[in-house]
């Protein structure tokens, strides 16, 4: 079983992976922390919590950490994911607080608590990431893998050239990029065509409680589902390539990120033409669509059954 550490910014899609992650009989998670991204901290701390405990995973930490970027005035995505983060979701408020301290210190004590076993996964913004390797530098030898759902080699989200995750946050971004590990990317190449179709969405309408609560209203307040599209499933993509590594096309690349651009700033500027120089991420190219939404349903299905 590989164990891992949650960054991330609850957000609809966020709840969809927490769920995945949760579900799946190869990963354990040790903690979740949370960033300001989606919507404000508060907001996505309290989506944490109360994702944890209608899931039943009370025992794991909930650590907040940064509300926003670095350098720059905060953004959200309140239009895309709505006011309080979860859409039109319908779960209890959290009784359970988070845990003390900061999500930064949280990150770095845990992997260094067992240095190579960890892998450590951020679907948000990347400030508690950048963060955390400024504080210890060391982090990055410490996690066993490092993987980032954000950016894109082709085009963007938040503006034509930069996805949101990276947008929130370029000099985060850019510090992650640069601290000397392999970043893998997997980007809006890949998970914008993780579509949850009305296939799809039917069969979450088959799963109790957790299909009428939380799947289906995730799923359907994201944008018109089809029976031949619909919204992309973005952050569940990088917990589905932490279970099956085959899902996921990957290709070596050096990826830097812009921060200065007028029209460009958050862009992921990747090269795939490495010369003699070393790669500093794995870039996701393409996706299994048809394993993936086995392997999401499929684990979906099981997560159902334990919730009354």
């Amino acid at each position: 079983m590989k164990k891992i550490l949650i960054d991330c910014d609850p957000g609809i899609d966020d709840a969809l992976a927490i769920t995945l992650a949760h579900g799946s009989a190869e990963l354990e998670i040790l903690g979740i922390t949370t960033v300001g991204g989606n919507v404000s901290l508060p907001k996505t701390t309290a989506n944490a919590l109360r994702l944890r405990e209608f899931l039943g995973f009370p025992e794991v930490p909930v650590v907040p950490g940064s509300p926003g970027a670095l350098l720059r005035p905060t953004i959200d995505a309140a239009e895309v994911h709505g006011d309080s983060g979860l859409g039109e979701t319908r779960l209890p408020p959290p009784t359970l607080p988070p845990a003390d301290g900061h999500a930064v210190d949280f990150i770095i004590d845990t992997l260094a608590s067992a240095p190579g076993e960890i892998s450590l996964v951020a679907i948000g913004p990347l400030t508690n990431i950048a963060l955390a390797v400024r504080k210890e530098p060391r982090l990055v030898e410490w996690a066993r893998e490092f993987v980032i759902l954000g950016g894109s080699y082709t085009r963007g989200n938040f503006s034509p050239a930069a996805e949101f995750n990276i947008a929130a946050d370029p000099e985060a971004a850019a510090i992650v990029f640069s601290a000397g590990w392999t970043v893998t990317m997997i980007g809006l190449d890949v998970s914008r065509t993780a579509l949850a179709t009305m296939a799809v969405v039917d069969r979450m309408r088959e799963m109790g409680r957790l299909g009428s609560d939380l799947l289906v209203p995730c799923a359907e307040f994201y944008g018109m589902v089809t029976a031949s599209d619909g919204p992309a499933i973005h952050d569940a993509c990088a917990i589905a390539y932490l279970i099956d590594p085959t899902l996921i096309e990957i290709q070596q690349a050096v990826v830097q990120v812009e921060t200065m651009g007028r029209f460009t700033s958050g862009m992921t500027v990747v090269d795939f033409h490495l010369g003699d120089r070393a790669p500093n991420a794995l870039v996701g190219t393409s996706i299994d669509t048809g394993r993936f939404w086995d392997l999401m349903l499929g684990t979906y299905a099981q997560v159902a059954a334990t919730i009354a």
